[in-house]
């Protein structure tokens, strides 16, 4: 009898062994195929060179602070597609869009202030300052600027996701 069950036990383990392996094979099958990506839309996942002229500015912001907004209280600007700086919060010191080189690619904005922003929470959005007051569409995404305590990186994409210049807001929450 002692033998019965061991062979039972023994097949029964098999049976559900080859079942799990048809079943994941099944459910490998099942997945859908992931779509190509598009062809026109680049993606990187770095930003642009720091270069020298870009830490000297750094520093010099940094020098002329006129004190951090207190603890609750924002910095905000409003940048044009083009990089200048329209309208903004006193301590924002500059915005620029980066110059085509290597590494570097359409709607990529670098945002100074005259204090260390590393650690403090942005939103950015879309939008401009004209009377209409209608972005055009598209995305746009921000971070601590790489090597640069006082900056904000900021990428802009047309709605396709390829990069695009665009004019946006951006806040800095202290």
């Amino acid at each position: 009898m002692a033998t019965f069950f061991k062979r039972k036990a023994t097949v029964v383990a098999l049976a559900a062994l080859s079942l799990t392996v048809a079943g994941g094979g099944v459910a490998i099958a099942a997945q859908p195929q992931a779509k190509a990506p598009q062809p026109a839309v680049r993606h990187a996942t770095q930003q642009p060179p720091v270069t020298a002229a870009e830490q000297r500015a750094a520093k010099a912001a940094l020098r002329a602070t006129l004190a951090p907004p207190a603890p609750g209280t924002v910095a905000w600007a409003v940048v044009a597609q083009n990089g200048t700086l329209l309208q903004h919060s006193g301590n924002v010191v500059s915005s620029s869009k980066f110059a085509p080189g290597p590494g570097v690619f359409a709607g990529q904005y670098l945002v100074l202030l005259d204090y260390n922003v590393s650690a403090k929470s942005y939103h950015v959005s879309l939008g401009t300052n004209d009377s209409a007051n209608v972005p055009p569409a598209g995305e746009v995404a921000a971070a601590p600027r790489t090597l640069t305590p006082t900056g904000v990186f900021v990428q802009t994409r047309s709605s396709s996701g390829g990069y695009s210049d665009r004019p946006f807001h951006i806040v800095i929450a202290n």
